[in-house]
């Protein structure tokens, strides 16, 4: 695992010992920053279920403006700090020790461009998470948007309010699934 391009290419991540994350592969990470392009470029970015960190930093790698990590487990926590000091993107990075949930109904000094959601496979945590964020709109700018990463096997349509599903993208075992916020598309 890797940064792919931007201030930090080619610097290698550490993973979280065990099987306790599931880890973005290179690949799908390509993919997901392709789809976004230089709209990530100062955007300010919710990390849910940080794991590794690899995504938000990534985001930072591409001329994020600030990416917040949220995660709970210890492990996960010490991996997080570790690469954002092997990339040298600590500085527009906070890290939070908490629960996702529990972050989520806490009011952000600036709405996110961007939430990602990446929470423990087969839990249905991905389902409350952003059930919270349609729930909550001014966690999201104007032309905010959520990305849930989940397997294939776990998406079902929500019944939402605030957001909607406007693209699906399949990477083997992984799901991307972005919803926006009012009428903004990407593509």
């Amino acid at each position: 695992m890797r940064v792919i391009t931007g201030t930090a290419k080619g610097k290698k991540l550490k993973e979280v010992p065990g099987n306790t994350t599931r880890p973005i592969t290179d690949r799908t990470k390509e993919a997901l920053f392709s789809i976004l392009g230089n709209w990530i470029i100062e955007a300010r970015m919710l990390d849910l279920f940080g794991g590794t960190g690899a995504v938000g930093i990534e985001a930072l790698s591409r001329g994020a403006a600030h990416v917040t990590f949220v995660e709970l487990a210890l492990a996960a926590l010490r991996v997080i700090y570790h690469n954002l000091q092997q990339t040298n993107l600590s500085a527009n990075a906070s890290v939070i020790r908490g629960d996702a949930f529990k972050t989520l109904e806490q009011i952000p000094s600036n709405p996110y461009h961007i939430i990602y959601i990446a929470p423990p496979q087969y839990k249905e945590l991905w389902e409350k998470a952003l059930t919270m964020v349609d729930r909550r709109p001014d966690l999201l700018t104007e032309d905010g948007i959520a990305i849930v990463q989940i397997h294939p096997k776990e998406f079902k349509n929500l019944s939402l309010t605030n957001l909607s599903l406007y693209d699906q993208r399949k990477y083997g075992s992984t799901l991307l699934c972005f919803y926006e916020k009012g009428m903004f598309h990407l593509g």
